[in-house]
């Protein structure tokens, strides 16, 4: 431990335990961002002994990390971690949980392409049936259509360039989180890694696309971006989704955004502004949508299946060849309509939805499968 202590710093896991966090959740205090980084540090290193990981991970999730504490994990994260590589086009970041879905369909693939062959980029970065639920994500639906999924980051990149739309493979542009496995699949619940491998941004994309079960949490995540050194997203879109994954759910969702991507513009000095020193830009919006006024005119159990990575691929593959009609053709056109506005391609989410539209019936959606199964 002393050769721990001499590399990291004074504050071994145990010790947080002792001073700081494991006291439970109504007493325990707020780590610094200097604590916490180090505390992930450590953890990315392998040192400390699993006891010691289990307790540190359990007692962060009693007492809820602060956004602090998770910006400090991000960019330990994405400093010492991931490897990104960004692509000339600037994509959306979609930030979906990681441990899939179990009992709706994955529409993101499908909306990601109807967004691409509209002109706003998609990224999309999952793992392999990661803990603690290890259900179907990205990966899998896209294994089921044929598209290459276990690339490298580079090849990821040049997927979104030539397509529009990229896929971006955690063992590979991931390796620290993804050596943690299994420490995380023996600890039985989420722990902080769940939430902060959303946002490890491989393309160093300007926007954040996520989803959350409730609004203090979207509020969290934005801060978290505010307060991270190491990526400058100027703009986030959250919404409540299906399962906690980035499918927007049917009903009276409520929708949270922040900043604008559209005032980082170069002025006429050639300067770049940040949204985040913007006064007026400093919270999160929030409002609400009838998801039955977007055409969504169904409940959640309406978009369920059986077989999510066989049964998603199959309706991706109808709804982009316009053989479909249905709930799912108007869910994916909503999901597709929520990634234009928030590049902010659409000036509305109106205006994104009929841009949407437009695109499934040209065809064009369905060429970006055909490229993707080329790539």
């Amino acid at each position: 431990m002393a050769q721990a202590t001499r590399e990291f710093g004074d504050w071994p896991l145990k010790r947080l335990m002792t001073e700081v966090v494991g006291s439970g959740h109504k007493s325990a205090d707020d780590m610094t961002r200097e604590q916490a980084r180090e505390a992930f540090q450590r953890i990315l290193a392998g040192e400390p002994d699993h006891t010691s990981l289990g307790a540190f991970w359990l007692a962060n999730r009693w007492k809820r990390n602060d956004a602090e504490e998770l910006a400090a994990y991000v960019d330990v994260m994405r400093e010492e971690s991931v490897v990104t590589a960004e692509p000339d086009a600037d994509p959306v970041d979609c930030g979906a949980n990681y441990d899939g879905k179990g009992r709706s369909a994955v529409l993101g693939v499908a909306a990601g392409a109807v967004a691409a062959a509209a002109g706003t980029p998609i990224v999309v970065h999952s793992g392999d049936r990661v803990p603690t639920q290890k259900q179907d994500s990205y990966k899998h639906v896209l294994d089921e259509l044929g598209v290459r999924t276990e690339i490298e980051p580079s090849e990821s990149a040049d997927m979104v360039d030539e397509t529009g739309f990229g896929y971006y493979y955690q063992p590979a542009f991931n390796p620290g989180i993804d050596d943690l496995f299994e420490r995380r699949d023996n600890m039985g619940v989420r722990t902080f890694v769940n939430t902060v491998e959303t946002l490890a941004n491989p393309a160093d994309a300007d926007v954040h696309l996520g989803s959350f079960y409730h609004l203090p949490f979207a509020v969290k995540m934005t801060d978290t971006l505010k307060a991270a050194e190491s990526q400058s997203v100027s703009r986030t879109l959250f919404f409540q989704g299906m399962e906690g994954y980035d499918d927007v759910r049917p009903g009276t969702t409520v929708v949270g955004e922040w900043g604008s991507v559209r005032s980082t513009d170069e002025s006429a000095s050639g300067e770049r502004s940040d949204p985040r020193d913007n006064e007026g830009d400093e919270e999160l919006d929030d409002f609400e949508i009838k998801t039955a006024e977007y055409g969504m005119d169904f409940e959640s159990e309406d978009l369920g299946v059986e077989d999510v990575a066989a049964e998603s691929a199959e309706i991706t593959e109808a709804v982009l060849a316009g053989e479909r009609d249905d709930q799912f053709t108007d869910a994916v056109a909503l999901n597709a309509a929520l990634r234009i506005y928030a590049r902010e391609d659409a000036d509305s989410i109106d205006e994104g939805l009929e841009t949407a539209r437009d695109v499934l019936a040209s065809g064009e959606a369905e060429a970006v499968l055909d490229d993707l199964r080329a790539f």
